[in-house]
């Protein structure tokens, strides 16, 4: 009752910008009320952030998200997608779209300490996205979402138990052949290789920003793992002894081969102001218009409502 998808009594011509979840989102039940949709995408690939996340061990499902967005695409005739094609201001500005979408996404916040720039700093993109090697000790900046996936992804090893049913039940302590009571045994986590330290400004506990239903599995996973988390912490410099901090009045040094920022990111608006200006009919849905924790559900939904109302 709340969100119901009629047939347009105008088709209009529309244009997409980034092939994230809520650009995916929009098109395809867009293109179903008889739309024309042109998606540009500056990747080769669709899926935006969601192809960062695939990559983090227990969020495989999104490889099947992104699979069913591709055949949704292949199977609307008035979707027409291009990719590695970053759209332009005059682009836009000289087409005659009707209506133009901004589902651009985010960009990761950047930081400024002593020796943002050194060597030993790399990025959450470098990371999962880019797949730069990692040492052996590591600085997380960020415990929000990002963070918490940044030091999953760093303390797997082999095969991710999401995936290895045997594995899961090993790390969960969950005794399927009911020999103990309740169903319950003393679980078996591989050990990581890394020593992995997890930091966060803010001083409520680290991972209290996670969700209520699944905060609780990441923070008894990485503690599991050895991972060190701290709050309250200072960025006072990087150099080549490692990260320098100070919590609670007292500095130290962590002497680690890198460290990570995950600082949360910043809504990418693309020219989203300057078509408004132009008096374009312009919407801006998903990441790109609250960058917030990142919320997939969210921006698909985003994307579901605006298809619905234009």
């Amino acid at each position: 009752t709340e969100l119901i998808f009629k047939e347009a009594q105008v088709k209009k011509s529309i244009a997409v910008i980034g092939a994230g979840p809520a650009g995916l989102s929009f098109a395809v039940y867009a293109a179903d009320r008889g739309h024309q949709v042109k998606i540009f995408e500056a990747s080769h690939q669709i899926g935006g952030q969601f192809n960062i996340a695939k990559t983090v061990p227990g969020k495989e499902e999104f490889y099947e998200t992104l699979r069913y967005f591709s055949r949704q695409i292949e199977l609307r005739p008035n979707i027409e997608l291009v990719l590695n094609h970053q759209a332009t201001y005059e682009e836009l500005s000289q087409a005659n779209f009707d209506e133009i979408v901004v589902a651009t996404g985010v960009t990761p916040r950047q930081l400024q300490f002593e020796g943002i720039d050194h060597p030993k700093v790399l990025s959450y993109l470098q990371v999962l996205k880019e797949r730069v090697p990692v040492g052996q000790r590591v600085a997380i900046i960020g415990a929000g979402g990002i963070g918490f996936d940044t030091a999953e992804y760093l303390t797997h090893e082999g095969e991710s138990g999401s995936l290895n049913p045997e594995k899961f039940y090993e790390e969960w302590g969950i005794d399927t052949q009911y020999e103990h009571v309740g169903g319950l045994k003393q679980p078996r986590v591989e050990a990581s290789e890394r020593e992995i330290y997890l930091l966060q400004r803010k001083t409520a506990a680290v991972g209290a920003g996670l969700g209520k239903t699944t905060g609780w599995i990441h923070r008894t996973g990485l503690k599991n793992r050895q991972v060190k988390m701290f709050a309250g912490v200072q960025y006072d410099k990087v150099d080549d002894q490692g990260l320098h901090i100070t919590i609670d009045g007292k500095p130290s040094v962590l002497e680690v081969d890198h460290v990570v920022i995950c600082a949360g990111q910043e809504s990418f608006t693309a020219m989203y102001d300057q078509l408004k200006t132009d008096g374009k009919k312009v919407h801006l849905i998903g990441g790109a218009k609250e960058a917030g924790e990142l919320d997939a559900k969210r921006a698909i939904r985003q994307g579901a409502e605006l298809a619905a109302t234009l």
